[in-house]
């Protein structure tokens, strides 16, 4: 038997923030989606749309947030809150440019979601080490 360890294979994205934003965008795709076949397949209104929206926002921010806080070092919730702030500006800035969607009170609960639950994912993360 060898006594020589294997050193761990590093990650394939190397930068903490970068893999929490794509984890975020997958977990948006996914969100959007399941969204679109439950809007089409069931009872569901419209009206509860935007309800729905903010909790896919919410579940996407917090999953980026804690795969941030988990890839990075410390400071879990600083890093989750600023992967959460790149998100929502992100989400907003696209609602924007693709259906010139103004900026209003809706577009700082989204960007105050994605801050929060970004924040809260990357304190989970952080305490979540192997």
């Amino acid at each position: 038997m060898s006594s020589v360890k294997q050193a761990p294979k590093p990650p394939l994205i190397a930068s903490p923030l970068l893999a929490g934003v794509l984890f975020s965008i997958i977990w948006l795709a996914i969100g959007a989606l399941l969204l679109s076949l439950l809007l089409h397949f069931t009872n569901m209104k419209e009206s509860s749309l935007a309800t729905n929206a903010l909790l896919i926002h919410g579940f996407a921010s917090l999953a980026g947030g804690f795969t941030t806080g988990r890839r990075s070092e410390s400071k879990g919730w600083y890093n989750g809150a600023i992967l959460g702030l790149l998100y929502g500006a992100a989400v907003i800035l696209i609602s924007f440019l693709a259906s010139n969607a103004p900026i209003s009170l809706h577009s700082a609960v989204v960007l105050g979601a994605a801050l929060l639950t970004g924040a809260f994912g990357g304190m989970i993360g952080v305490n979540m080490k192997k």
